[in-house]
């Protein structure tokens, strides 16, 4: 099993940067696929970037590209949300997910997920 913990949430103004960091402990972090969705009040949990074991793959939604940059540093066991050009619509909690399986876009296909951390983009 692993534990995730996010953190590096926080207001910011529209435009504006943010680095979200999920530290892992427990099972070795190198053998887990890592993603980052985010839930809005009263939606669905979305897929927002996803990294490969190695770091060498990476897939970002639609809605992010060209803004949100997601990496992993596999001796400090955490996993890296660079958001820039932050929008209101991207306001959410984001919650940090590890899999067992190969990098993937749908939550089922993550086994541990961390609290979140709220991030919140005002106009």
């Amino acid at each position: 099993q692993v534990q995730l913990v996010e953190s590096g949430g926080g207001l910011v103004q529209a435009g504006g940067s943010l680095r979200l960091s999920c530290a892992a402990s427990g099972r070795t972090f190198s053998n887990y696929a890592m993603g980052w969705f985010r839930q809005a009040p009263g939606k669905e949990r979305e897929f927002v970037a996803g990294i490969s074991r190695s770091g060498l793959r990476t897939s970002h939604a639609d809605s992010v590209k060209g803004r949100f940059t997601i990496s992993r540093d596999n001796g400090k066991n955490t996993v890296y949300l660079q958001m820039n050009s932050l929008k209101p619509e991207d306001s959410a909690v984001y919650y940090c997910g590890a899999g067992y399986r190969p990098m993937g876009v749908s939550r089922t296909e993550y086994d541990y997920w961390g609290q979140g951390t709220q991030v919140t983009v005002s106009s």
